[in-house]
């Protein structure tokens, strides 16, 4: 990587934010990136809006919130991607996006041809969101 792993995830978490915020007119309560040299993994914890969680109760209605940010990734991703090769010199050549709808998060996932593995925990506390350089937000979201 031409920037460190730590510089990398928070300047991708704050743009990821960013973009999240303006894509939706919603602003996630967090975001963490895990960048390492083959993989970068975004996950914006509760990106969903008020809306797509009363939709999401529903099984079709979850289907479609799932449908929906696929759609939205597959049409706004070339930013991220196009940052994410700046900021590591090295080309994305996969991406794909998934789509909690029960607890609201989404995870983007973009790789160098490798298989990504990904375990959503239980919330523990703050202390891994804010190591990834995107304090959890103070205000109320919506």
């Amino acid at each position: 990587m031409s920037a460190s792993p730590a510089a990398v995830s928070k300047q991708l978490a704050e743009m990821a934010l960013a973009m999240q915020a303006t894509r939706t007119g919603h602003t996630p309560k967090a975001v963490t990136v895990v960048a390492s040299d083959e993989t970068v993994v975004v996950t914006m914890h509760e990106a969903l809006t008020p809306a797509e969680k009363i939709l999401a109760r529903s099984e079709q209605g979850a289907s479609q919130v799932e449908d929906y940010h696929r759609a939205l990734f597959a049409v706004s991703s070339e930013e991220l991607r196009n940052e994410i090769q700046r900021l590591t010199g090295r080309k994305v050549r996969e991406a794909a996006v998934v789509v909690e709808p029960a607890t609201g998060a989404i995870v983007h996932a973009f790789t160098s041809g490798t298989v990504v593995q990904i375990f959503q925990l239980e919330p523990h506390g703050v202390a891994t969101q804010v190591a990834a350089g995107v304090p959890p937000s103070t205000e109320p979201s919506g």
